[in-house]
């Protein structure tokens, strides 16, 4: 079996938290960042914030360092072509989908190369959080989302990813198999008390840091909150 080895993440924020600015509002994303920004490590801009605003959506990040989740997948040269479009606006993370296979991910990592010191960490999308077991196997993958989570994660850190997108769930399987070198992004969390809207595979802020997460991504339930800055704050200060 092939080992993975890993460069140490560079440059990275101690704090944990990335509250997503998932918005195709320009004024609401600034909004939202001015409240929550001195609260959290990043600032995840997703595709929907993306789409709607394209590049100009950084302006609205207040200089804090960007998560940038638009979950690449397509063939190596695309990927490998959106990856060089992008270092222009210097994001401190980048997403791809594991299941776009080795080539892909090589590929998009030579890409990032292009951008020196500053290269973005290429983050391998798995699992999306949204998916159950039952949901997995529609799309034809027996076993579970851990074996495929695991499955992929290889697969993409030994194609030169930095680390993964997760659920909680799957944590522990990685940690066990990869060490702590990855970084691992776990999205899919939601306070104690807090609905699950469309997340299937969800655990607690707490939970999730102490089984391993290098990063947590919270959205709603903090942009959604009366008081997003409250609401940041308070789950920034539990997963210290």
């Amino acid at each position: 079996m092939t080992p993975v080895v890993l460069e140490p993440a560079r440059n990275l924020p101690h704090n944990r938290l990335i509250t997503a600015i998932d918005t195709g509002d320009a004024a609401r994303a600034h909004e939202l960042v001015e409240a929550v920004g001195p609260h959290c490590g990043l600032i995840k801009l997703g595709l929907e914030a993306f789409s709607a605003l394209g590049p100009a959506v950084f302006a609205a990040s207040g200089g804090y360092p960007v998560f940038l989740d638009v979950k690449l997948h397509d063939i190596p040269n695309t990927v490998a072509g959106a990856v060089r479009a992008l270092l222009p606006c210097r994001p401190a993370m980048l997403t791809i989908h594991a299941a776009g296979g080795a080539a892909m991910i090589a590929a998009a990592r030579e890409a990032a190369e292009n951008a020196g010191d500053a290269r973005p960490l290429l983050l391998a999308v798995t699992v999306l959080t949204s998916l159950s077991a039952g949901e997995l196997s529609q799309t034809g993958v027996a076993g579970g989302p851990r074996q495929q989570v695991l499955r992929l994660g290889r697969l993409a850190l030994n194609a030169g990813a930095d680390g993964l997108v997760c659920s909680a769930a799957e944590i522990s399987v990685l940690r066990d198999a990869f060490g702590a070198a990855p970084v691992l992004v776990v999205p899919g969390i939601r306070p104690a008390g807090a609905g699950h809207g469309d997340q299937a595979r969800v655990a607690t802020p707490q939970e999730a840091v102490a089984a391993g997460a290098s990063y947590i991504v919270v959205g709603r339930p903090i942009t959604q909150a009366a008081d997003p800055a409250a609401a940041a704050a308070a789950i920034a200060a539990s997963i210290v």
